[in-house]
């Protein structure tokens, strides 16, 4: 028998040959922060910094690789799913003999880290997930991501779901059928992950993301890329956001309780997580913004990754970019102070999608009626800031369907149908909020002050704004409120906040050009009635 470093009421009695695996050396199953954290440290996975989070490092890998994921094309779900760019094909074939090769690799290896896991907070929909992987702090990822059976339930643990975990792994493109050394292999059928060639953790929490996004609609279920949080009245709210747009930052609001801040369902139960933690965006975090947030990163057991520390004190540096702008830190739900236990939510009462508009033109908040719901949904609309890139010398204009295309399996448009037969069923306002520039584009204007973006939302979600008196803007006709609670009025609308109004009407028809172009890819899939509650410049 191979050996094991947990006890035995930790171990599933299915042990590893669901996942085809035979290792020669120690498995340890299940294992808690402690004796992670330990097994990294002794390991050199990493370090730990001040009050005792673990710091690693991904490099070279410091964000996703999307253009390396690929779905198993076979009969069974062939039909089904969106091939493209996002959803690239690769064979059975080539799927088989990269399994044989990962097996083969993992079983040599002197330990292996297992943790059998649920993805899903509502029993009815959620799937059981074993990780096994060799780094004992991709195990504390995963465990601080996802949500932990009792002790009682590990021994009869039966996982629907498997991901192995190679990430010093590399493809053979020509033997393999992958584009390069890296690869994040979803298999339906086999109800499979394979990931290596990276040791960003976020692969790890996404692909099973994009499972979800598969799997639950074919139950009648909405998966959203979107945080959730609680009232204290049980009013649930969603956020729909691209990264750094402000969904984990407005979501843990201490006013409301947190039920999730990345991934959720919205079935006929009403709104569920599907994780046990939050992978927050932590680059320029500070304890006066963001409060909560910031504790965890003075937590043990939290994880954070590329970024850097004092020598001398091992404090973090979260303004550094050193490594990477997208450093992150992953720490379980419960270490914010109002999180919900159940991971779960009624039917929301507002929806928001957050926007971080680099173009400055874009109003701070809009009520959306039911057809911009759905034309804004379909957008995914955020902007990337110039500078971040060589030759990036204006704002540029992203459009990711549904705040998630590179997680979507289906066609974009079966999400947005979904959420529009939901919003109708159970009557949630939507509002659109851009956390972006205002006064002009990025470089010129200033970033929206985060007290203000808080008292709108927080007025919005309070009902204060349902009746109150809109103003269609001109070019993108969205209905803004005039006066906010503890907002003052001129921000409001984004043309009086710069000192140039035709440069604001150009800068304005450019972006809303730009709307009117990407929704042409849906083609007749958008009704004529969603198509014209886009912009009008």
């Amino acid at each position: 028998m191979t050996p094991s470093s947990s006890a035995p009421n930790r171990q599933s009695h299915t042990g590893l040959t669901a996942q085809g695996l035979t290792p020669s050396g120690t498995i340890h199953w299940n294992l808690e922060a402690p004796d992670l954290i330990q097994a990294a440290i002794r390991r050199g996975e990493g370090e730990l910094a001040h009050l005792g989070p673990l710091v690693a490092v991904t490099s070279p890998h410091t964000g996703r690789s999307p253009n390396d994921k690929f779905v198993v094309k076979e009969p069974s779900t062939e039909a089904d799913v969106d091939w493209g760019k996002v959803n690239q094909p690769i064979t059975e074939a080539h799927f088989d003999l990269l399994l044989a090769d990962v097996r083969g690799y993992l079983n040599g290896l002197g330990e292996l880290f297992v943790e059998d896991l649920y993805c899903g907070a509502d029993e009815a929909y959620r799937l059981s997930c074993r990780y096994v992987t060799p780094n004992a702090w991709h195990a504390n990822f995963v465990r601080n991501m996802f949500i932990r059976p009792t002790v009682e339930a590990l021994p009869g643990f039966v996982p629907n779901f498997s991901i192995l975990h190679a990430p010093e792994f590399q493809a053979d493109p020509a033997r393999h059928g992958t584009r390069t050394g890296t690869f994040i292999v979803l298999n339906l059928a086999k109800r499979m992950i394979l990931i290596g060639g990276t040791r960003y953790a976020g692969e790890l929490k996404k692909s099973m993301f994009t499972v979800m996004n598969y799997m639950l609609p074919k139950q009648g279920v909405l998966s959203m890329h979107c945080s959730a949080n609680i009232g204290p009245a049980g009013d649930t709210a969603l956020f729909f956001g691209l990264s750094g747009t402000g969904k984990t930052t407005l979501s843990a609001d201490p006013e409301r309780g947190l039920i999730g801040d990345d991934e959720h369902g919205w079935s006929a139960n009403g709104t569920f997580n599907f994780e046990g933690g939050c992978y927050a965006k932590v680059i320029n975090l500070s304890r006066e913004q963001e409060p909560d947030i910031y504790a965890t990163t003075e937590m043990f057991g939290t994880i954070l990754e590329n970024v850097v520390l004092h020598p001398g004190d091992k404090r973090v540096d979260f303004a550094s970019q050193a490594i990477t702008e997208n450093t992150r830190a992953s720490y379980p739900l419960h270490y914010i102070r109002n999180h919900v236990p159940s991971g779960k939510g009624g039917h929301p009462k507002h929806v928001v999608f957050l926007t971080a508009d680099a173009f400055g033109v874009l109003p701070p908040i809009a009520k959306l009626t039911k057809e911009q719901a759905m034309y804004y949904f379909l957008s995914g609309y955020t902007a990337k800031l110039a500078g971040t890139e060589r030759g990036v010398t204006e704002p540029q204009a992203t459009f990711s369907a549904c705040f998630g295309a590179v997680f979507l399996v289906w066609h974009p448009t079966k999400y947005a149908e979904m959420l529009g037969e939901l919003l109708d069923k159970h009557q949630a306002q939507v509002w659109l909020v851009n956390t972006g520039w205002s006064g002009g584009a990025y470089g010129v204007g200033s970033r929206m002050k985060l007290s203000y973006t808080r008292a709108m939302v927080r007025a919005a979600l309070a009902g204060k704004l349902d009746q109150a008196q809109v103003t269609p803007d001109p070019i993108f006709g969205l209905p803004i409120p005039s006066s906010v609670e503890g907002v003052p009025s001129e921000i409001l609308q984004p043309r009086n906040t710069w000192k140039d109004g035709n440069a604001y009407d150009a800068q304005a028809t450019k972006l809303a050009g730009m709307f009117q172009e990407n929704i042409k890819k849906f083609g007749d899939a958008v009704s004529p009635a969603i198509r014209a509650a886009g912009p009008k410049g």
